[in-house]
């Protein structure tokens, strides 16, 4: 790890952010949702390090909170993606066939349509919430996934310990989940740890618009859409949040490079 800075930084970073969404309780100088009306709008300051909202909320309060929010979705989000991908493009890459025809045309239907907006439309029907969010998000990434494991498998399945593993007797499935998936798991690792990157920007993106994460709980994205009112008097609202998101999308595709670089 020493001669690989990128994995190096992207645990700090992303380690910092965990443990501040872990004792967010403990670390927040403020209730994030308490309201103070005789510090409205306040400038960074001693008092309050990041400034406060148009309501009065601490921003600073409010961001440590909201990575709580905001990692958990992303993590959830992508948990829920990697597990469809990886069991439906192991089934497809190890029967093939009739069966990987009808799972990769499903991935191309599924590709066909454009993601944030078929998520808009999904989100739009249904009430915006935490839990909402994380499975809609999950159930719309999977497809590179399963296209990631089903070519490794491909490769995989008519080596000689497979042979030997059919020749004893081993089951299908224990023969996916013992030899094939563990040995073609890395190029999955290295796209969810990417994907959690991405589920955090969709998450802003959809908070930002309205339909994520709805207040008073804080998110990063949510935070940012307070700020649209007083964007030209209050650009500490808009700043921090966007630099909270920034920074843990930068440690997420830093441990995704250094793992690539690591094993590559």
């Amino acid at each position: 790890m020493k001669n690989n800075k990128l994995l190096t930084i992207g645990i700090i970073i992303i380690s910092a952010f965990a443990l501040i969404a872990l004792f967010a309780g403990l670390i927040s100088p403020y209730d994030p949702s308490f309201i103070d009306q005789d510090n409205l709008l306040m400038k960074p300051s001693a008092k309050h390090w990041m400034g406060t909202d148009n309501l009065g909320r601490d921003i600073l309060s409010r961001i440590i909170y909201g990575a709580r929010i905001s990692l958990s979705i992303g993590l959830i989000a992508v948990g829920i993606a990697t597990l469809i991908g990886v069991l439906l493009g192991s089934i497809a890459g190890y029967y093939g066939g009739i069966i990987d025809g009808l799972i990769m045309r499903l991935v191309d239907i599924m590709l066909c349509f454009p993601t944030f907006f078929l998520i808009l439309a999904v989100v739009a029907i249904l009430e915006p919430s935490i839990y909402n969010i994380m499975i809609i998000i999950g159930l719309t990434g999977w497809m590179g996934t399963a296209r990631l494991i089903r070519a490794e498998i491909l490769s995989l399945k008519e080596r000689e310990f497979i042979q030997a593993s059919r020749a004893t007797g081993a089951s299908s499935g224990r023969i996916i989940l013992t030899h094939l998936v563990p040995n073609a798991i890395g190029p999955v690792v290295i796209n969810a740890i990417l994907g959690v990157a991405g589920a955090i920007l969709l998450e802003s993106s959809l908070s930002f618009l309205g339909l994520g994460v709805q207040p008073p709980t804080p998110s990063w994205g949510n935070i940012l859409i307070e700020s649209k009112s007083t964007l030209g008097v209050a650009w500490w609202i808009t700043v921090f949040p966007g630099l909270a998101i920034l920074i843990t999308i930068l440690g997420f595709n830093f441990i995704g490079e250094g793992i690539k670089k690591r094993i590559g």
